[in-house]
């Protein structure tokens, strides 16, 4: 075989001890099983070698070829295109800090420089422990947390430099560490087999699984018509006193909570089957 990129000979990639080949089989088995054409199989069987080793190897490559009667550079081409497949040995965490737009602004990109000082790694870079690995992250849906720090993909929101250090030193330490929301943390290789479509048995991860913050949930709970106080924005890090940006009536009570302008649901014609929109009129007509 030759490497075409180098234009050297390469060495066949070595299989998997005999055990290891009898275990990931019947999972691949079981994995494939579900789907009504193997090759379909591909990107849960990426996870799945992935929780193996903690990335994907040229073994796994070509493990997932032989078990999806694919090539080599078919496993490969997929694995390559989506940046949750790892093509190099990286840390128990991932840590992943949102540079997007908003996490930016709010200060993601201060979050990054003080964690990539802090490690003394660049981004896609693990630590010497082999405990952490940093890069910056596209965005994760998750706006109104921003900034967003990942880890191993749960979310840690509202971070700051000085808490995301404290995240990493934890990390490192062995300490635990608690998300924000969502399912508790594991290492990386657990998260891949999870992702691979394994369940996860861990005692309360199901339970917390799939959970989302009241700002994630403020616009279901506006178009099922329920109606709330207007927001009240309180500094990060501190809590917002029980009455604040509640008016008082004259007889110093409460008055009804209502949606503010922003916040109300609208009924338009686009989105309405009970005001549907006719033609645009024409002047003179």
């Amino acid at each position: 075989m030759t490497d075409v990129s180098l234009g050297m000979p390469q060495l066949p990639a070595p299989d998997y001890p005999a055990d290891v080949r009898a275990r990931l089989e019947a999972d691949a088995k079981e994995i494939i099983a579900r789907y009504p054409g193997s090759r379909s199989a591909l990107l849960p069987m990426l996870h799945l070698v992935q929780s193996e080793e903690g990335y994907v190897t040229p073994t796994g490559l070509r493990f997932c070829a032989e078990m999806l009667d694919l090539t080599t550079a078919e496993v490969t081409a997929v694995a390559t295109f989506y940046t949750m497949y790892r093509r190099k040995p990286s840390g128990d965490y991932q840590v992943g800090v949102c540079t997007n737009t908003l996490c930016a602004v709010m200060g993601g990109d201060a979050i990054f420089e003080a964690l990539q000082e802090h490690l003394g790694v660049g981004n896609d870079e693990t630590t010497e422990d082999g405990k952490v690995t940093l890069e910056h992250i596209e965005c994760n849906a998750a706006c109104d947390f921003a900034p967003v720090v990942m880890v191993n993909w749960e979310f840690f929101d509202n971070q700051t430099p000085e808490s995301a250090r404290k995240l990493v030193d934890d990390l490192r330490a062995g300490r635990e560490v608690r998300p924000t929301r969502g399912a508790p943390l594991c290492t990386f290789k657990e998260t891949a087999r999870i992702l691979a479509g394994f369940p996860d048995e861990r005692p309360g991860a199901v339970e917390a699984s799939g959970s989302a913050g009241p700002a994630s949930l403020a616009g279901l709970r506006l178009a099922k018509g329920e109606k709330g106080g207007p927001k009240v924005v309180s500094p990060r890090g501190g809590e917002a006193p029980a009455s604040a940006g509640q008016p008082v009536t004259e007889t110093g009570e409460a008055p009804d909570p209502h949606p503010s302008s922003h916040d109300a649901p609208r009924r338009t014609a686009a989105s309405d089957p009970d005001n549907p929109a006719g033609p645009v009129a024409k002047e003179g007509k």
